[in-house]
């Protein structure tokens, strides 16, 4: 039998499958979809069987077996090797990374070189004998950190060192130290005899084990029960009467317990959707849905009875959320729901308990999976429903290889089990609703909040005047008046601010220099509670300077407003208020997202505020106010989303307030008041919005009304960048038809990042039946000669943004 196997090299020459001996002990166990080790040049490496066959090409002779067999059970389904390969062509990326992102991260190989000692040690030279000491292997870390590298080539030309590659798991199953007792009682019985009658305890414990015989139980509770010391139970499991085992337990990645909730009686708008999702479910058709409600129209019950009834099907569903913040509110409502049928899937959790939750899904433990964008590729064999939450967001498109968007994934996957996939959203993305208008989706809407309440009154604070009128502080009157009564009344608020950090950058008063990151050519970010400017992008960090390094001027000042200034001006203004922050730097640790909610909602604090993680999904009765402090930082970017992003903020951040029986106000700051996006957030109104954009869109030619790629060429040296983005442009003109627009090369918006110049060009087409065809062939121009080079080429299919 012959096993064709992607094996783990992300190269351009090997990215398809190499055929591989089947020893004849592994032939009844190999399935496509294990994992394996091979040989592969000098080394063992990972690789992923792919599909067995009978025949191959490859001369006997050179037919190498597989080394080792990893896994006995197929980590990877039939679907999900179909899906690698879709996305393959999709993404344009290695199969291997396709297959690779499919699995947690305790999954994926680690490689670790070893040197192993062939001759003897006197042989080797003084300063590497000194390394070895009298161990026959050491690290291959140890001698380069040691800067031993030249003493090791010249080893290993003797013939006194070999270097090994060894292949290590990264996920370790947890395990725990049990008792069992024997299974045998006449055996039993004769320990009981023979133990002397002083050792009256023994006695008692024998005796009650032979009524308890194969059970299992852990050293602390036998001793417990008993009211025994350990030397007691020692003594017996010396004598044979019980053994210890190694039992496998989960990881537990819930740190609270969900109390247990009831459906709820649906509106009439709800009732309708349902139906139509119920439908679609009975007649096995791959539907897709567009779920259009407001802020606070039950969307999230829909999709719990929509769940419901799959799993009565006995089918699974995956529920995909956007931010890792609405992970915890949102699972504790499924938790709340289906008990222990749900596991989680997302970034804040350990590697151990990430493997832990998807060898529970593998297994069929649970039935429902609730996670971030990875929890699209849940190993579920028989889904019924797939639901992206928020579907607008850009968070589901991964930005590094492969660049998958995890609505392409999960309707791929829906058309597979033929089942439907609910995309629900108070503000979706215009290529969703432009697909639902034009009927490539079934549109469900729903205009009216599940509870009844009004939504919130929106105000609109024109910063200018505020300035006019001598204001300078970062509140308005009205915002701090809004502030002050909620206070009084004892509700509470959310203050959204559109950054991170103490304040966006450091300038130089005199000669107006701006503190930059020496690797990317971006303004550093002021960090109060350590006194240090970080860089966002790589993460170089460095202490705030006292003097411009220009001009050595002392009038250096920090400008803008970042989440931490925020707070300390509302201490400044409001004493009394007590504030949790909630950004990037506060919910570095694990389970923070959690905690801090958490505490909010057990009315612990006044205002929470926080950057973009808690504009959306967070559902509190005591919030009253929700403060826009600058409306207009999204909106100035350079990127043709800029408006519809703006938008959508505003409409969810202002969906926050006023859920419950409490009437909602909403203050948006801002400094361009009259702008279209601003405007319309105000009735919280998407279909005039919508018009309005695809004008633009029109307009201008971009999505829905066209396709873009962006390709990316990143070089240390600016000139080399330039020149290779030139190249690529010109031969992409020469290839393509006269109805593509190539727009480019030009430096990206942020032109440096971690040392390497970034220029980039924009394709905009309709159709272009070459286009994938085009871009594979520059894709392996880059591959055979220009990385020699240093460059760096990315094609993205589907930017999120430019």
């Amino acid at each position: 039998m012959i096993a064709q196997v992607i094996v783990d090299v992300a190269a351009y020459p090997v990215d398809r499958p190499f055929d591989y001996a089947v020893p004849d002990e592994w032939q009844a166990l190999v399935e496509a979809g294990c994992r394996v080790k091979v040989p592969f040049g000098p080394r063992n490496v990972l690789g992923f069987i792919t599909a067995l066959k009978e025949e191959t090409d490859v001369p006997q002779g050179k037919l190498k077996p597989l080394s080792q067999l990893l896994d006995i059970e197929p980590v990877l389904t039939g679907e999900m090797l179909q899906l690698a390969q879709w996305m393959t062509k999709q993404t344009l990326c290695f199969e291997i990374d396709a297959l690779q992102v499919m699995l947690p991260s305790a999954l994926r190989a680690k490689y670790e070189k070893t040197i192993h000692l062939t001759g003897k040690l006197d042989e080797l030279p003084a300063e590497l004998q000194n390394l070895f000491g009298n161990k026959s292997s050491i690290p291959y870390k140890k001698v380069e950190v040691a800067g031993l590298l030249k003493s090791l080539k010249y080893s290993i030309g003797q013939g006194i060192v070999q270097i090994k590659t060894v292949v290590k798991q990264q996920g370790q199953v947890k395990a725990v130290r049990k008792l069992k007792i024997l299974d045998d009682e006449v055996k039993l019985q004769q320990i009981a005899a023979d133990i002397p009658k002083r050792a009256k305890k023994q006695v008692i414990v024998a005796e009650w084990m032979v009524d308890h015989k194969g059970a299992i139980f852990t050293p602390e509770e036998l001793c417990q029960t008993l009211d025994i010391t350990t030397a007691v139970l020692n003594a017996l499991i010396e004598k044979g009467a019980a053994t210890y085992i190694q039992e496998e337990v989960y990881r537990d990645p819930f740190t609270k317990n969900a109390v247990k909730t009831k459906p709820l009686a649906l509106t009439d708008e709800q009732e309708v959707a349902l139906q139509q999702i119920l439908t679609a479910m009975k007649s096995e058709l791959p539907t897709t849905f567009l779920l259009h409600g407001i802020t606070g129209s039950g969307k999230t019950e829909v999709y719990l009875q929509a769940i419901q009834s799959a799993l009565e099907k006995g089918k699974e569903a995956i529920v995909l959320v956007p931010e890792i913040s609405l992970t915890p509110q949102m699972s504790e409502r499924f938790r709340s729901r289906f008990g222990e049928l749900v596991a989680v899937l997302h970034s804040g959790l350990s590697k151990g308990e990430k493997y832990d939750e998807w060898r529970k899904i593998q297994r069929g433990e649970v039935k429902v999976v609730v996670g971030a964008r990875s929890a699209v590729f849940a190993p579920f064999t028989n889904v019924g429903l797939f639901i992206l939450d928020e579907e607008h967001e850009s968070t589901y498109k991964q930005e590094d290889s492969p660049r998958y968007h995890a609505r392409d994934v999960a309707i791929w996957r829906s058309e597979f089990h033929q089942c439907p996939v609910i995309l629900g959203s108070a503000t979706p993305s215009l290529e969703s609703f432009a697909r639902a208008k034009k009927q490539v989706y079934t549109l469900l809407t729903l205009k009216k909040r599940a509870m009844q309440q009004s939504l919130p009154t929106v105000e609109i604070i024109d910063m200018r005047e505020q300035l006019k009128n001598g204001n300078r502080s970062m509140f308005s009157e009205e915002l701090a008046e809004a502030i002050r009564i909620r206070l009084e009344k004892k509700e509470q608020m959310v203050l959204f601010l559109n950054r991170r950090g103490f304040s966006s950058f450091v300038l130089c008063r005199d000669c107006g220099t701006v503190v930059q990151c020496k690797n990317c050519d971006i303004s550093m970010t002021y960090h109060r509670s350590q006194e240090k400017l970080k860089c966002h992008y790589c993460g170089y960090e460095e202490q705030v300077p006292h003097e411009c390094p220009e001009c050595q001027s002392e009038h250096i000042r920090f400008f803008g407003t970042g989440t931490q200034k925020v707070e300390s001006e509302i201490y400044k203004f409001f004493p009394e208020a007590r504030v949790l922050r909630m950004d990037v730097d506060t919910t570095r640790q694990k389970g923070s997202h959690e905690r801090i909610l958490d505490a909010f909602g057990r009315g612990e604090a006044d205002i929470l505020l926080g950057t973009q993680m808690i504009a959306k999904g967070l559902d509190f009765p005591n919030i009253t106010l929700v403060g826009v402090l600058s409306a207009d930082t999204s909106l100035n970017l350079p990127d043709f989303r800029a408006a519809e992003r703006t938008f959508q903020l505003l409409t969810q951040v202002s969906g926050r307030a006023g859920r419950h029986d409490k009437p909602g106000e909403v203050f948006i700051q801002t400094y361009t008041p009259e702008h279209y996006a601003i405007e319309l957030s105000k009735e919280q109104d998407y279909e005039p919005f919508y018009v309005q954009e695809m004008q633009m869109r029109q307009r201008f030619a971009y999505p829905p009304y066209y396709y873009v790629v962006l390709i990316q060429v990143t070089h240390e040296d600016v000139l080399m960048a330039a020149e290779y983005a030139g190249k690529a442009v010109d031969w992409l003109r020469m290839q393509l038809s006269q109805n593509v627009g190539i727009i480019g090369p030009t430096a990206a918006s942020i032109s440096r990042v971690q040392n390497r110049y970034r220029y980039q060009c924009l394709i905009k087409y309709k159709k272009e039946p070459n286009l994938t065809a085009i871009l594979q062939q520059l894709i392996r121009m880059y591959r055979t000669d220009w990385v020699k080079k240093g460059i760096q080429l990315t094609v993205d299919l589907d930017p999120s943004s430019i």
